[in-house]
């Protein structure tokens, strides 16, 4: 697989898990809304991925380092990554009840990094674990913000 695809799968997939997993947490705890989760999955699968995927384009025309096939290719692997990735986040609120379906998201959120942190420290022949931690150490973190977030929103709402 060449660097250009590379560049954006890896950011694709790593910016659908972190942003998918925040917003789904955050909403689940300000609003415990099915339809608000699934809206807001739905929105970030197109709005996020395309503002990614101009953020990687805009970034890799920046290098000016290489032909302008391979800027099109991050962008357009920037974009898939993260829709499909961002997508499947809404099958578990679809289908199972929506405490289940937000924690049944964060473990597969976690696999996903999980697995693309293992094939990055094989790539550079380096201890899967310090990277697999480390990954999964700050997406837990957000999960962790955005869910304070999200019931602190829930309470300033409230005492409206």
């Amino acid at each position: 697989m060449n660097l250009s695809w590379k560049t954006g799968l890896s950011f694709g997939l790593t910016s659908g898990v972190i942003t998918t997993l925040g917003l789904m947490v955050g909403l689940h705890s300000g609003t415990h809304s099915r339809a608000i989760v699934v809206g807001g999955i739905v929105t970030i699968a197109v709005a996020d991925a395309m503002s990614d995927a101009l953020g990687i384009h805009v970034s890799e025309e920046s290098k000016n380092s290489g032909p302008e096939r391979h800027v099109w290719e991050a962008t357009l692997a920037t974009f898939a990554a993260k829709f499909v990735v961002a997508m499947t986040f809404v099958g578990p609120v679809l289908m199972r009840p929506l405490d289940q379906a937000v924690v049944i998201s964060v473990i597969w959120g976690l696999l996903l990094l999980a697995v693309l942190s293992y094939f990055i420290a094989r790539a550079q022949a380096i201890s899967p674990w310090k990277v697999i931690g480390e990954h999964l150490l700050i997406a837990l973190c957000v999960v962790a913000i955005t869910h304070a977030l999200g019931d602190w929103v829930q309470k300033v709402i409230k005492a409206e």
